[in-house]
């Protein structure tokens, strides 16, 4: 699958399957995380895979908006060193690990970190050093079911040229 239609079909999963994901995907999906942009090319991310259904049930009841952690069978937990820039290059790896797990069939949902009030939870039960910022928590799996792309606003409305 070519990159655009991965973004076409890129979608919020929150029913997952039981099937397992191949350490090797796995792997392929921090690669994409690691190979995204950064500010001053700093590459301030760590990426935590984590498939012990125990710490996945813990980090959905810690979350205020993922509870579908518990039934994904992996979660990734995207944290950057504190830098300047350490959001927006977070970001763009979280987006390059939705795509690139599009592209290999699998569904995803990202969940929010940054600023939320259950970070310092999540550090402490993942036992990231203080410093390290979490920025997103992203379920992955297969989908349970056929999942749609939800309408976008339409290209017309969004598109400005030169001014606003």
């Amino acid at each position: 699958m070519d990159v655009f239609e991965a973004i076409r079909k890129r979608v919020s999963v929150r029913k997952y399957s039981d099937k397992k994901v191949a350490k090797e995907l796995l792997e392929k999906l921090v690669d994409a995380g690691r190979r995204a942009p950064s500010g001053r090319n700093v590459q301030p991310w760590e990426f935590i895979v984590i498939t012990d259904q125990k710490t996945r049930e813990k980090l959905a009841s810690i979350t205020s908006y993922g509870s579908f952690i518990a039934a994904a069978p992996v979660c990734i937990a995207v944290y950057c060193r504190d830098s300047k820039y350490y959001l927006e290059d977070g970001s763009a790896a979280v987006q390059n690990i939705l795509l690139a797990a599009t592209g290999l069939g699998l569904g995803t949902c990202w969940v929010a970190g940054d600023k939320k009030p259950y970070v310092n939870e999540i550090s402490e039960l993942l036992s990231v050093p203080q410093d390290i910022r979490l920025v997103a928590l992203i379920a992955v799996g297969y989908s349970q079911g056929a999942v749609t792309p939800k309408a976008k606003r339409p290209l017309k409305e969004v598109l400005h040229w030169e001014k606003f």
